[in-house]
């Protein structure tokens, strides 16, 4: 019981820290245009992320049953996984770098099961192909985490600058001041519906190891007999409970409200100079992408697709006012934060299997 709640604890703790990051990131557009303040900006994105994060579990299916074999799974392993993500995040976050908190807790959860299996890869489930179903539908780590991460990023870029360009030639005879006031409000609109995209997102993937974690337990007897005020963690079959969504979701929200200025600094007025317009066209580019990919499952990233979406907006509107200095920099960061949480996570399994009370609770390769 005590590991169990530790489990809660941590992943409650890499929740607050994603705030940081990604939700941050849902926001940066319309911080860095002056249409919101970071404060009003930071209540839109609490309320449309809970809503968003009430609204389905595909992505928190994936995160729980889809990627590694949950019988190989520990209180243990899902402390080292979150544990290897957070200090990833907290790195790249003092940096001011947006790196992908889902990437970072997707290499967590499989550093730490490899290394809980004694390097058993196979408790991977690198691929489950769906017969007569399109790859954006089959299961896996190469379908839902690895082909997304390159296809989302992509479509970001492609879809922002397409939809600028669209919106100038469209917009081509109004005066700047003129297409200022009507997309000001048009930008908070596109913020929120990126807020509640995020929401459907983002914060379901911790919402999935909880549930990972009470359905284990569970399982393994140790809630089995659960009674009294700690019944509700009792969860005999793999479903996200209301209160655990509830949780996520406030968490997050407050952990963009203690630190998330940093990334809204880098993303909002750093990496281009954008107005409502520019802003509008990367939010909603943002939303469609990261909405499409939570109806699919695919817990992709916020920050790829917001980062890149921006970058295409900004292309557009300028490829010499583009910091491409600061662009290459935060490639590099996402391209390291999968291996590198893998490998955080794998050092700290490791490092819990020396302590003899408990290495029983560690299974061994099949």
């Amino acid at each position: 019981m005590t590991l169990l709640l530790m489990v809660i604890a941590v992943a409650l703790v890499f929740e607050f820290i994603n705030g940081f990051h990604d939700t941050a990131n849902s926001i940066a557009a319309v911080v860095g245009t002056k249409v919101l303040t970071p404060g009003h900006a930071i209540m839109l994105a609490a309320v449309t992320n809970l809503c968003g994060a009430l609204a389905g579990t595909a992505v928190a299916d994936t995160i729980g049953k889809g990627l590694v074999d949950a019988n190989c799974i520990t209180s243990i392993t899902l402390i080292c996984a979150l544990l290897g993500a957070t200090i990833w995040n907290l790195i790249t976050w003092r940096l001011g770098l947006p790196s992908s908190s889902s990437h970072a807790l997707i290499g967590g959860l499989i550093g730490a099961t490899v290394a809980s299996t004694r390097n058993d890869w196979s408790v991977v489930i690198w691929s489950a192909p769906v017969a007569g179903k399109p790859w954006y539908v089959w299961g896996g780590l190469l379908y839902k985490v690895v082909i997304p991460m390159f296809t989302s990023p992509a479509l970001g870029f492609a879809i922002g600058f397409v939809w600028m360009v669209v919106l100038y030639v469209a917009l081509r005879r109004l005066r700047p001041s003129a297409i200022n006031r009507a997309f000001r409000p048009l930008q908070i609109l596109s913020a929120a519906s990126l807020g509640f995209s995020h929401g459907c997102n983002d914060a379901q993937k911790t919402m999935g190891l909880i549930t990972l974690a009470l359905y284990s337990a569970t399982q393994v007897g140790s809630l089995a007999n659960t009674t009294g005020w700690l019944h509700f963690l009792h969860t005999p079959a793999f479903k996200i409970p209301l209160w655990v969504k509830l949780a996520c979701a406030v968490t997050m929200a407050a952990g963009t409200a203690s630190g998330g200025r940093r990334i809204i600094k880098t993303l909002g007025r750093k990496v281009a100079r954008l107005q409502p317009v520019n802003g509008f066209a990367a939010d909603t580019t943002s939303a469609s992408v990261l909405l499409t990919a939570a109806l699919c499952g695919m817990p992709v990233s916020t920050t790829h697709v917001v980062s890149t979406a921006i970058m295409g907006v900004g292309t557009a509107r300028s490829s010499k006012a583009m910091r491409w200095d600061l662009v290459e920099s935060i490639l590099w960061t996402w391209f390291l934060t999968l291996p590198a949480s893998c490998l955080l996570a794998y050092g700290l399994m490791r490092l819990f299997q020396l302590i003899p009370h408990l290495t029983a609770a560690v299974p061994l390769a099949r």
